[in-house]
C-alpha cells in the first residue's frame, strides 16, 4: 500500500468515540504512513468541548498546512472545530467517514453533549463516506451532513459502520479518497 503524498501537510486522524482499535483502518494508516491521531483525554466518555481544545491544541502545535480524517464522532468534531476555531484555514481537506446520527434518542444516552451538530458550510474541501447499513447513522442523515457542510458524498454501499468489523483491511479506497480530494 502506498501512503498518499498530501503535499507536505501533515493528516491528523481523528478517532471516534472509544478511539480506533488495532483492525481499524485509521489506526492501520497510522502505522503504515505515519499519519498522526489526535489523543483524546477520555475516549470513553467524549465531551465536546473538550474534544475540541484538543483538537485545536494539536493545530497549534503542528507546523505547516493539516490534512484532517475523521471517523463517526470525529466527524462531528470536525465540524464543530472548524465552526469555532480561528485557526480552520490551515486545514488543506477533511475525509470525513461515518458519521453518526447523535440526535438519535440511543446515541445521546450514550454520549450527551454533542447536540447539536454544527451545520455549517465547512470551511475546506471535503469528502463524506456512508455506508448504507450503518448502524449508528441513516444514509440519508449522512446525506444531509454532506449538503450542509459543503461536502462531496460518496455512498460505499453495505459496509457498516466503517471501522474494523467492516473487514476494509488497509482500505485502499480510502486513500484513493483522501488522494482526490488532495489533488482538486
Amino acid at each position: 500500500m502506498v501512503a498518499v503524498d498530501p503535499g507536505a501537510a501533515t493528516v491528523l486522524l481523528l478517532p471516534g468515540w472509544q478511539d480506533s482499535g488495532p483492525g481499524h483502518w485509521q489506526t492501520r494508516w497510522e502505522q503504515s504512513f505515519g499519519y498522526t491521531r489526535v489523543q483524546q483525554h477520555d475516549w470513553m466518555r467524549p465531551l465536546r468541548g473538550d474534544w475540541t481544545v484538543r483538537l485545536e491544541d494539536v493545530v497549534l502545535q503542528t507546523p505547516g498546512p493539516l490534512v484532517l480524517v475523521a471517523h463517526s464522532l470525529g466527524c462531528l468534531l470536525t465540524a464543530w472545530w472548524a465552526a469555532h476555531s480561528r485557526n480552520h484555514h490551515r486545514v488543506r481537506g477533511a475525509l470525513l467517514v461515518a458519521p453518526p446520527e447523535i440526535g438519535r434518542a440511543d446515541l445521546a444516552a450514550l454520549i450527551p453533549g454533542w447536540s447539536p451538530i454544527a451545520r455549517q458550510r465547512l470551511p475546506f474541501a471535503s469528502v463524506l463516506v456512508a455506508s448504507s447499513d450503518d448502524p449508528y447513522g441513516s444514509l440519508a442523515h449522512a446525506g444531509g451532513l454532506a449538503a450542509d457542510w459543503g461536502s462531496t458524498f460518496y455512498h460505499l454501499g453495505p459496509c457498516g459502520h466503517i471501522n474494523a468489523d467492516s473487514g476494509l483491511g488497509d482500505w485502499p479506497d480510502g486513500q484513493a479518497l483522501l488522494a482526490d480530494l488532495l489533488t482538486n
